[in-house]
């Protein structure tokens, strides 16, 4: 009954936010962020003077409460929605076969695919039409499976770069959910192949899918059968990779063989991802990854590289569609 209630208090506060904030070119959310950074160390430099040491502490603790309150009503309540799974017909565990099945399709997509797209002078894949993925991926949320989502889909733009992306290089963030002025978050300086299934994901959120992988589930189906050609390759992309993720552990000798039989093209990509991981490699990389780790069991989820609940979904839908 609570759960429900903030369900419908997300739908209300949702279209709200995205209509106050959509049309401002720049994330308003990444504003408020730095303005809160500078309001805590302000405080938290005033407690070590003795004067003022009660009071800044007081404010800070206030200050503290205040945001995390807020956060839990705007979005951490939804961390307890009904699963995803719970709404598949079938919902057995990940099977290794059924996944290397399904490998093999997804590798045969992308390169059909990915023959269709751009790509730069070096040979790797480029988007031409950013506000036409954004715009399609749009259109694909109010075509969610209704058994699936009923969740409204207020066609609102609010995607935005995020003024942070030079740190998010080394911190291993794709994108993410601003819950205070419902805008998705993306790296504009990611490789090509990762931007538009990341906005993808990031609109499930804005959707009301707070879960991370449930979140990817639903940037799949978002991109999955969609006519824009470079949101259905980065999302197949994202489903290969996220396959072999999942299968390498049990069956190394087998994903080899598969990045073996990537096309030319798809190895340049994954050669472009590689080198783009490596140059921005270091501390903060393992420090945020820690800190996601624990965020994310802290609110009802597996670790950040954890892969599958999101296969477990990926092959029950495929099993009922």
């Amino acid at each position: 009954m609570m759960i429900s209630f903030f369900e419908h208090f997300f739908e209300a506060q949702k279209a709200i936010h995205q209509t106050i904030f959509s049309w401002i070119p720049f994330s308003f959310g990444d504003v408020l962020y730095v303005l809160l950074g500078i309001i805590i160390v302000y405080f938290i430099v005033k407690s070590f003077k003795k004067t003022s040491r009660n009071s800044s502490l007081l404010r800070l603790l206030t200050i503290i409460n205040i945001f995390y309150f807020t956060y839990q009503i705007f979005w951490g309540m939804l961390y307890f929605q009904v699963p995803l799974i719970k709404k598949l017909a079938t919902q057995d565990e990940p099977d290794l076969a059924k996944a290397k099945a399904l490998s093999l399709k997804y590798l045969a997509k992308c390169k059909e695919t990915r023959k269709a797209v751009k790509q730069d002078r070096n040979g790797v894949f480029i988007i031409t039409d950013l506000e036409s993925i954004q715009r399609e991926i749009l259109f694909q949320q109010s075509k969610l499976p209704p058994y699936i989502s009923d969740k409204k889909a207020p066609q609102i733009n609010s995607f935005k770069p995020s003024i942070f992306k030079n740190i998010m290089n080394f911190t291993g963030i794709l994108g993410y959910y601003n819950p205070f002025t419902a805008e998705a978050q993306f790296n504009s300086e990611l490789p090509n192949t990762y931007i538009p299934f990341t906005s993808a994901h990031e609109s499930s959120h804005q959707l009301g899918f707070a879960r991370e992988q449930e979140a990817n589930f639903i940037g799949y189906l978002i991109g999955i059968k969609s006519q824009n050609i470079e949101l259905r390759y980065s999302t197949e992309y994202f489903t290969l990779k996220s396959l072999l993720n999942f299968i390498v552990e049990q069956d190394p000798e087998f994903v080899q063989n598969m990045l073996k039989n990537y096309s030319p093209e798809m190895k340049r990509d994954r050669a472009y991802e590689k080198a783009f991981v490596l140059r921005h490699q270091g501390l903060l990389d393992d420090i945020f990854g820690f800190t996601n780790n624990l965020f994310l069991k802290s609110n009802q989820q597996e670790g950040s590289v954890t892969y599958s609940y999101f296969i477990d979904l990926l092959l029950n839908y495929e099993v009922i569609k």
